[in-house]
């Protein structure tokens, strides 16, 4: 079944006859929405462009009420006020995404839906999912980061999503530009020398010239890459200290990064940590999704069931 603007696509639907959910990967180029059931079985997905939000969310809400769905769970891009006690909860608030600043994504769907909806961070839903289901199944804590049109990090610590002031944004952290970067202030327009500016696949197109997945392995842009988010990976486990690191998004799609930045890290970090994960197994440590492209729609799912229950 295909939509106006959309792109759908359907599996063999193993879980008909199940209670269904929705979920939306709201992201600044398209938005993905997919339907799940109680058995984490994804089982219809499609896209739309990411326009304005007066013509995008009702696209989206059409799409989900043909379906008969028992709840929403949302993973977007961010900032986002994850409060919910506050007056904007659910907005997407300051974003360098024009038109969707300040932008009340969850209220404008609750309402068009009238269902129970839950929403966080792209990356909160993906580490939540990863945590659940896959890399990091079986642990109490782990971070993901995602790297590709921006960075940005979710945490799970003792089986909680972490939220605090408002939610992480580790994407922003500042780094140390490295003395053979021609560009080391970055391409960030709120700040000077920070991760996504420095290491995002935007970033790399404009100091390349050309888009990350169309520079050879052999390009001196790999090795500056890794050292820039093996710096992300290093203030991460100094600072929060999490069990696994999962880094994925496009950029993360070239797999020869991941020796590089696992080299790198224990490079920075200086024999200080003396954990054997860091020590003698950090290919295990810091590495790829375990739900491959998928971990952003499962945890979406996974928001929606807490929404129902």
């Amino acid at each position: 079944m295909t939509n106006s603007g959309t792109n759908t696509t359907e599996t063999n639907k193993p879980g008909a006859g199940k209670t269904l959910y929705g979920t939306l990967e709201a992201g600044g180029t398209k938005m993905v929405l997919s339907i799940g059931n109680e058995e984490n079985e994804l089982t219809e997905q499609t896209s739309i462009p990411t326009g304005t939000p007066e013509e995008t969310i009702p696209k989206m809400a059409a799409w989900f009420r043909e379906r008969k769905i028992r709840a929403l769970g949302i993973g977007t891009f961010g900032p986002v006020d994850l409060n919910p006690a506050s007056s904007t909860y659910g907005w997407i608030t300051k974003t360098p995404k024009p038109g969707w600043g300040m932008t009340p994504l969850l209220p404008a769907l609750r309402e068009a839906l009238q269902i129970p909806v839950k929403i966080d961070t792209d990356v909160n839903a993906a580490a939540l999912a990863e945590w659940q289901l896959g890399a990091a199944k079986g642990l109490n804590s782990c971070l993901y980061i995602t790297v590709g049109t921006g960075i940005g990090a979710g945490l799970v610590v003792e089986g909680k999503l972490v939220h605090g002031l408002m939610h992480p944004e580790m994407g922003h952290m500042l780094l140390r530009p490295d003395s053979k970067d021609q560009t080391p202030v970055g391409f960030c327009p709120y700040h000077a020398g920070c991760a996504e500016g420095l290491a995002s696949g935007p970033a790399m197109e404009k100091r390349w010239g050309m888009k990350a997945a169309l520079l050879p392995p052999e390009h001196e842009a790999w090795e500056l890459e890794a050292g820039y988010l093996a710096q992300l990976c290093a203030n991460a486990i100094l600072a929060i200290s999490p069990e696994k690191i999962i880094l994925g998004g496009g950029v993360m799609q070239q797999k020869h990064l991941f020796p590089l930045i696992r080299e790198k890290t224990k490079t920075l970090l200086g024999g200080y940590i003396c954990s054997d994960q860091i020590l003698n197994h950090i290919s295990s440590y810091i590495t790829e999704p375990g739900l491959d492209t998928r971990s952003g729609a499962l945890g979406a799912l996974l928001l929606a069931r807490q929404a129902a229950e």
